[in-house]
């Protein structure tokens, strides 16, 4: 447990940036579901790069590696052209 007020104030900032870093990866993770669910072409088509813009971004703050973004993007566009 933290026991000097400077530590106390990290532990409270650390929480507060784990639970912003958990909903953006989470609001990612549904989109990347709902992309995948969709059976028409052009509206995946749509919702594509809205959806590799959010990968990008958890990227970006290093939330996800990016090998990994770069391999969600790759397999997201080759199920959206396989449609």
């Amino acid at each position: 447990m933290a026991n000097h007020k400077s530590s106390k104030k990290r532990a409270r900032q650390d929480e507060k940036k784990r639970m912003h870093n958990r909903y953006y990866k989470k609001s990612a993770r549904t989109a990347i579901r709902k992309l995948r669910d969709l059976t028409d072409k052009t509206e995946a088509q749509k919702y594509l790069p809205k959806v590799i813009s959010m990968i990008d971004r958890l990227a970006k703050s290093n939330n996800i590696h990016d090998n990994k973004a770069s391999n969600l993007k790759g397999k997201l566009m080759r199920f959206v052209n396989g449609l």
